[in-house]
């Protein structure tokens, strides 16, 4: 297949078990606007986005929590323009109690100077915020495989 431009991601679709819940930390605590929702009874959703532009849309259409160990979604990750904005979200994160992978900011690998934040939604799944640079001098958590692989 040939195409004339590159293909890129236009938007993540999480399925969700209490929208209400997380349209607070998808909106309040990482800075979404909705731009759009569904508020039927059995079948509420919403568009997530930045500047009128849709990124992330959420189903409320799960039973139970995230599950690591089942094919899909590994983890979301969204990047920061500086690893001053890593940290600020960082902090704002741990003001609310979020559920952190790691302590603080780690690099991506060993070397490398991209780095940022893992930790988990409310329905526990795993989300990234990175940098490209800044994360020099930060740990890595395994020096085997990628930081954001395993859990």
């Amino acid at each position: 297949m040939t195409t004339s431009s590159p293909l890129v991601t236009g938007h993540v679709g999480l399925n969700v078990t209490d929208i209400d819940r997380s349209l607070l930390f998808y909106g309040d605590v990482l800075g979404f606007d909705v731009l759009g929702e569904g508020k039927e009874d059995g079948r509420r959703f919403a568009f997530l986005g930045r500047d009128g532009t849709l990124v992330l849309t959420l189903w409320q259409q799960a039973d139970t929590a995230f599950e690591p160990t089942r094919a899909g979604l590994h983890h979301l990750a969204f990047t920061a323009p500086s690893m001053d904005e890593v940290r600020a979200a960082e902090s704002r994160l741990r003001d609310l109690g979020v559920d952190f992978a790691y302590d603080g900011v780690v690099a991506h690998g060993e070397g490398t100077a991209s780095g940022g934040i893992f930790f988990h939604d409310p329905d526990g799944t795993r989300l990234e915020i990175s940098a490209a640079a800044g994360a020099e001098d930060a740990p890595v958590p395994t020096a085997a495989a990628p930081t954001c692989g395993f859990f």
